[in-house]
């Protein structure tokens, strides 16, 4: 232990709270759903040894603040701002200690993690070494993204909000190219869109940003949303499993009927200079396309010695414990839970109310377990530093819901089903219980209900990635002979 003389005494029938020589220090690696609960629910009932010093709570996180994935498509659309879906670390986790950098390696055998801060990488100064006596491992997942030819230089992600307001902007880009161009080729590659994985963020981000880009051909007299051409790639024989086969093929023929391209059982090949190669011979000129075929476990998961299984992430008994250890836990997308609930193998979901099973019976990798087994993890840690029995985690399926757009969706709760604005009422209502902080619930609705009485907002604002750009081009100019910085 990093803190040799810190002890944790199984407290008597009168006294419930933990007594220590030294400060324990709790080490929780990533502030996202998993993270931020776990940190959350372990300041509110460790409020006393926080308050003496007797621990300590340090969250480690790339970012200060967590990311409401499900909102992603609406912050795409514009239909929520995207400061609106993320959560501030430091105003919700005030007795914990945030530390905004990136662990690089876990020696558990030494309760070490070695860390790397924005002030490490801008002096070039050696990483942080930090000592913990318990371990959360939360890191999140990061995409599944294969060797495909020109993916890294054209393809765009959806997993963060800088990647779907870029997305935003780059789809709105797209309709003035093409509005302002007497090339066909330059205005049909403008006018694709492809979208790779047909699980729910690909589905819900090409529905949404579909719908805003329609509304948007009005002001742009040129288009027509007859002239676009929006592509939805699917290795396997369905989109949106986590729904259901009835509700999937709901979802595939509402696509269809909005005149999107479905390709199942197709696959990205090449997409090198804007030319997107399908595994079905088509040859596809687009300047968008986006990637959202799954994930996988953080790669800091191949930096620790702590037990993985087949596909990275940590082997977990159902107490949320890593296996082999008694003092590290882990949930969410990095750890494999067993599910005590299972009936059988189900597909498992990426985000949002999905089902409850993933594969070989284990907690499929959603917002729905990760909220549930944070609450379950900290509980069990401090039932570890009190000295009294954990518990396992279990759950009740709640079922799945998925926005289509703007009064669109489809909803599969309690055994029922439901289709179109009623589903899409569901969805929204659900995401919005379950969206951190009073504050932000009330912001996303007040912004839902102004959406409601006034006209959307097309305005793309591409220039924000890349703020001194303009700046940077004039003093170019300015370098040549006499050019000077006096007047």
């Amino acid at each position: 232990m990093p803190h040799d003389d810190a002890v944790w005494t199984k407290p008597t029938a009168a006294v419930r709270h933990v007594r220590v020589k030294e400060t324990v220090r709790i080490l929780v690696v990533g502030g996202g759903y998993v993270g931020m609960y776990t940190a959350l629910r372990l300041q509110k009932r460790l409020k006393h040894e926080i308050r003496s010093g007797e621990a300590e709570i340090v969250v480690v996180e790339p970012r200060p603040y967590m990311t409401y994935q499900p909102f992603l498509p609406e912050a795409a659309a514009g239909a929520v701002s995207p400061r609106h879906v993320v959560v501030p670390l430091r105003r919700v986790l005030p007795g914990c200690r945030l530390l905004v950098g990136e662990v690089r390696r876990i020696d558990h055998a030494r309760r070490t993690a070695t860390v790397s801060t924005p002030a490490t990488e801008e002096t070039g100064g050696e990483d942080l070494s930090l000592p913990y006596d318990l371990l959360v491992l939360a890191p999140g997942s990061v995409p599944r993204t294969l060797p495909v030819p020109g993916l890294a230089e054209h393809g765009i992600g959806f997993k963060t909000v800088e990647e779907a307001i870029g997305l935003r902007n780059h789809v709105l880009e797209q309709l003035d190219i093409a509005s302002s161009t007497r090339d066909p080729a330059v205005r049909e590659a403008a006018l694709t869109f492809v979208f790779v994985g047909g699980g729910y963020a690909g589905v819900e981000a090409l529905a949404e940003l579909e719908d805003m880009a329609r509304y948007a051909c009005r002001y742009h007299p040129a288009i027509t949303p007859d002239d676009m051409h929006w592509i939805l790639v699917e290795a396997t024989d369905r989109v949106l499993p986590e729904v259901g086969g009835e509700m999937g093929r709901y979802v595939l023929s509402e696509l269809r009927g909005r005149n999107v391209d479905v390709r199942l059982e197709t696959r990205l090949v090449s997409c090198e200079d804007r030319l997107v190669v399908l595994s079905d011979g088509s040859r596809l000129p687009a300047r968008t396309l986006v990637w959202t075929a799954g994930v996988k476990a953080h790669p800091v998961l191949e930096s620790t010695d702590l037990p993985r299984d087949a596909r990275g992430r940590l082997r977990c008994t159902a107490a949320l414990r890593v296996q082999g250890t008694d003092d590290a836990w882990a949930a969410g997308d990095a750890a494999a839970v067993p599910d005590l609930t299972a009936a059988g193998p189900a597909a498992p979901g990426r985000h949002g109310p999905g089902p409850g099973t993933g594969p070989a019976g284990e907690c499929a990798p959603n917002a729905q377990h990760a909220r549930r087994q944070a609450r379950t993890l900290a509980d069990n840690i401090v039932a570890h530093l009190r000295g009294t029995p954990q518990k396992e985690y279990r759950h009740r399926y709640a079922g799945s819901v998925a926005s289509l757009g703007v009064h669109k969706g489809v909803a599969h709760v309690y055994g029922r089903k439901v289709k179109g604005r009623p589903a899409w009422l569901i969805h929204r209502g659900y995401h919005l219980s379950r969206m951190p902080t009073f504050n932000r619930k009330v912001r996303v609705l007040a912004e839902w209900t102004l959406a409601g009485l006034f006209k959307r907002e097309i305005v793309p604002l591409g220039s924000l990635e890349h703020p001194r750009a303009e700046f940077e081009a004039q003093v170019r100019r300015g370098e040549g002979p006499g050019g000077g910085a006096g007047t």
